[in-house]
């Protein structure tokens, strides 16, 4: 097992190695022979014995196969499909909640740190149950037809007899009894409200859902005003995360505001917020997937202060007119730097950001930082428990400090 040094390993070799810490992305950190990997089921702290998956030229990747001393932390996954060569979907199971949500807080940190050039301290707050929160499962399916999900960094489909993250009302175990084409995507949606819907695609990218089962439109409530969630738009996957991104929002909003909800979907935001901002004030939606463009319409067609704009949120901007209080929830890349600035140029009284990557929030933060604006608060939830993923919501107020003028 040694290796000359600087030499890149191969795959498949194996060597003894001390985890030093958590990395974004689910992995953690060992180093060997002058060379970092990027290694997965491990933990802070252990020593362990690891195999090669990836070898690269800047740093390789590798897999736990023996626990040589143990963390304190460390338990038997509650899923028999979450260990090497497994099913890729969960990160952490091997770790204890609490530590869960103690790692999620180190990579906010580290990134905020790296990023943004700022000391923060956070603690992952939880949300619910560990197991059983998930509504919406995107699997797919073996060349036997058989049920799963893919094994991490590759296209191999590990099949499953059940997904302990699901929620209970989705019945993975007996969608998982069933026969389905081979080589396909399944994508599988339990609302609230009732029926399981399930649309089966190819596995090729871009490949149209059919429905197979269930509404195609089914329908969430959120204080008290309905909306209408088609199979293939955008909505929070766990089951508490609307209620408890909402009670963030609701105590900023006032009155009267003139709001912008960019990236807004099907209009989960603007839904919560119509009630607080009354008939003097207004939202303004803007989303470009054409699903949740046609959901958005419809939900809110019969309100005149609520405006729905299709298209990319940067070009959107440039014909929206005043705002007090700007929403955002950007895919995992976050908004970038040419929205942030045309957010900046609207000069709003607040500007509140959703993001479930803390990299990329991290980057705009800095953005806004330097355009004169300051993060007031930033909280984060467990809203993805058993991965390595984090929902943040960070609150921006212009800054009363001299920062670069926004032209």
């Amino acid at each position: 097992m040694t290796t000359q040094r600087g030499k890149p390993m191969s795959t498949g070799q194996r060597f003894v190695a001390s985890i030093e810490k958590v990395a974004h992305g689910g992995h953690f950190i060992a180093r060997h022979e002058d060379q970092v990997f990027f290694v997965r089921h491990a933990i802070p702290g252990e020593t362990v014995e690891v195999e090669v998956t990836a070898p690269g030229s800047s740093f390789s990747r590798a897999d736990v196969i023996k626990v040589i001393e143990a963390s304190p932390d460390r338990i038997t996954p509650p899923c028999a499909y979450a260990k090497p060569g497994g099913c890729g979907g969960c990160d952490f199971q091997h770790i204890t909640i609490g530590r869960q949500r103690i790692l999620k807080a180190d990579v906010i940190r580290e990134q905020f740190k790296r990023l943004a050039k700022m000391e923060i301290d956070i603690v992952v707050e939880e949300v619910g149950d560990s197991l059983h929160w998930r509504t919406r499962v995107s699997s797919a399916t073996s060349a036997q037809g058989k049920l799963g999900f893919y094994a991490s960094r590759t296209h191999n489909v590990v099949e499953v007899d059940d997904c302990l993250i699901a929620v209970s009302e989705m019945k993975f175990n007996e969608l998982s009894a069933r026969k389905w084409p081979a080589h396909s995507r399944v994508e599988i949606t339990s609302p609230t409200s009732g029926e399981t819907s399930i649309a089966i695609a190819g596995s090729e990218r871009g490949s149209k859902p059919r429905m197979t089962q269930g509404p195609a439109v089914t329908q969430e409530t959120i204080d008290g005003y309905p909306l209408e969630v088609s199979q293939q738009s955008f909505w929070q996957s766990h089951r508490s995360a609307p209620d408890t991104l909402i009670d963030v929002l609701l105590v900023r909003v006032k009155e009267g505001d003139r709001v912008f909800d960019l990236y807004g979907g099907v209009g989960l935001f603007t839904a919560a917020i119509i009630n607080q901002i009354g008939p003097l004030g207004s939202v303004d939606l803007v989303e470009s997937g054409s699903t949740s463009i046609a959901d958005a319409r419809r939900n809110f067609s019969t309100i005149p202060n609520i405006r729905v704009h299709p298209g990319d949120v940067a070009k959107v901007l440039n014909s929206l007119a005043e705002v007090d209080v700007v929403i955002l929830d950007p895919p995992r890349e976050g908004a970038g730097k040419d929205i942030v600035e045309k957010i900046a140029r609207k000069r709003p009284r607040e500007i509140i950001y959703v993001a479930c990557d803390p990299a990329s929030l991290a980057r705009d933060v800095s953005y806004l930082s330097e355009l004169g604006f300051e993060m007031k608060e930033l909280r984060a939830f467990d809203l993805f428990p058993m991965t390595h993923h984090v929902e943040c919501v960070a609150r921006f107020e212009p800054s009363q400090k001299k920062k670069n003028k926004v032209s």
